[in-house]
C-alpha cells in the first residue's frame, strides 16, 4: 500500500485529487489543507509520494518542498507540484528546489494517472533497492560473523598448540584473555577494542612452538643461555603472525612481541618503555603475569591471590603500566568469577 500525501488549501481540489488517487489502486491518500500541519505529519511519517499545490497561505508549494526535503530520509520521495499552466518560472524554481514532476490546472485525469503511476513505480523500485541493500548488508554481516567465528576457533587451536608444548593449560589462555578484556574495559576502551583483545590475547605465547623442548619443558631454573633462547619466543610469535589481513591476528602479532616488555624499559625483546609499549602489550603483561603467578605448575606452587596482587602493586611503574594494574584490580569481582569459570584440568593420578 502506497501512502500518498496531498496538500492543498482548496477543499474541492483535495476531494478531486483524493478521488483520483483512490482510483490508482493500492494507494492510501492522506490529505491536509494546511501545509504547516502536513510538515509536522511528515516528521514522524514517511509518504511514498507527495502532491502539493503551489498557491497556499502560510507556506507556498516551493517552501513546502524545501522544508520537506530538509527532513531526514526524504530526499528520494517523489514530489509533484500542481501549478497553473503559465507559471513556468515557478516550475523552474520548483525543479531546483526538489520537485520531480508537475500537473497543470485544471488537472487532466489521464495525465494524472500516467504521471503518478510512473512516480509510484519509481518509488517502488527505490524501496526494493533499499530492502535489497539491507538484505545484502545482513547477509554480509552474517557471513562475516561466520568467518570471524572460524577465525577465532583457528586462533584458539593455534594457541592451544603452543600450550601443549608448555606446562601451561588451555584454561590459562582463556583466563588471561578475559582478564585482558576486564583491563581494557576499565581503561575506557570501546566494545570493539575489548572484543579484539579478548580474541587476540590467546596468541601471546604462540612463539613457544619454536622453542626447543629441553628448554621449554625444563623443570628447574633456566641457565642464562637457555633463557636467552626462551626470550626469543616473543619475536618468533610476531614473525609467525605478522603481515596478516586479519585484524585479530595482527593484534595477536603485536601482543606476542610486546607482552614481555616492561614499563621501565628492562623487558624484551626491544626494551621498550612507558607509552612506547603498545597498550595491548601493556594490558596482556598484567593479565598474563597474574595468571601465571596464581596457577600451579609442575615446577612451582600457585601463589596466594593476595601475594600476586602485591606483586602487581610493587611492579607499578617498573614492570607494569600503573593504569593497567589499577584497571585490573578495579575489576576484582570479575577476576574471581573468571578464575572459578575456567579452572585447570586436574591430571589423573596413576
Amino acid at each position: 500500500m502506497n501512502t500518498v500525501l496531498i496538500i492543498d488549501d482548496s477543499e474541492i481540489n483535495l476531494t478531486l485529487i483524493r478521488a483520483l488517487v483512490l482510483k490508482l489502486g493500492d494507494c492510501d491518500p492522506v490529505v491536509f489543507d494546511n501545509p504547516l500541519k502536513a510538515i509536522e505529519w511528515c516528521r514522524n511519517n514517511e509518504p511514498d509520494m507527495v502532491i502539493v499545490d503551489y498557491m497556499m497561505p502560510d507556506m507556498d508549494g516551493l517552501q513546502f518542498i524545501s522544508a520537506f526535503r530538509a527532513l531526514r530520509g526524504r530526499n528520494e520521495i517523489p514530489v509533484i507540484m500542481v501549478t497553473a499552466n503559465d507559471q513556468k518560472d515557478v516550475r523552474y524554481e520548483a525543479l531546483m528546489g526538489g520537485a520531480n514532476d508537475f500537473l497543470n490546472k485544471p488537472i487532466d485525469r489521464a495525465e494524472f494517472s500516467a504521471r503518478t503511476r510512473n512516480l509510484l513505480s519509481l518509488r517502488s523500485a527505490q524501496r526494493y533497492l533499499a530492502d535489497r541493500a539491507k538484505h545484502l548488508e545482513a547477509m554480509v554481516a552474517e557471513r562475516t560473523g561466520e568467518i570471524r567465528e572460524r577465525e577465532k576457533e583457528l586462533i584458539f587451536r593455534i594457541s592451544r598448540a603452543a600450550e601443549f608444548r608448555d606446562p601451561e593449560t588451555g584454561a590459562h589462555i582463556q583466563r588471561m584473555a578475559y582478564y585482558s578484556q576486564i583491563i581494557a574495559r576499565n581503561l575506557g576502551m570501546d566494545e570493539k577494542q575489548q572484543r579484539l583483545i579478548l580474541e587476540a590475547a590467546p596468541m601471546h605465547d604462540v612463539g613457544k612452538i619454536g622453542i626447543p623442548d629441553y628448554i621449554l619443558l625444563k623443570p628447574g631454573k633456566l641457565l642464562h643461555e637457555e633463557f636467552e633462547i626462551m626470550k626469543g619466543h616473543a619475536s618468533l610469535g610476531y614473525e609467525l603472525l605478522k603481515d596478516s589481513n586479519s585484524e585479530i591476528i595482527s593484534a595477536g602479532a603485536e601482543i606476542a612481541k610486546t607482552h614481555h616488555e616492561k614499563y621501565d624499559g628492562s623487558g624484551y625483546p626491544q626494551q621498550l618503555s612507558g607509552k612506547a609499549i603498545p597498550i595491548f602489550g601493556r594490558i596482556v603483561a598484567v593479565a598474563d603475569v597474574f595468571d601465571a603467578l596464581t596457577s600451579e605448575r609442575p615446577y612451582k606452587k600457585a601463589w596466594a591471590l593476595e601475594d600476586a596482587c602485591m606483586f602487581l602493586e610493587d611492579g607499578r611503574g617498573k614492570h607494569f603500566d600503573p593504569m593497567c594494574v589499577e584497571a585490573f584490580l578495579a575489576g576484582w569481582d570479575e577476576v574471581i568469577k573468571i578464575r572459578q569459570r575456567f579452572q585447570d584440568e586436574i591430571a589423573p593420578q596413576i
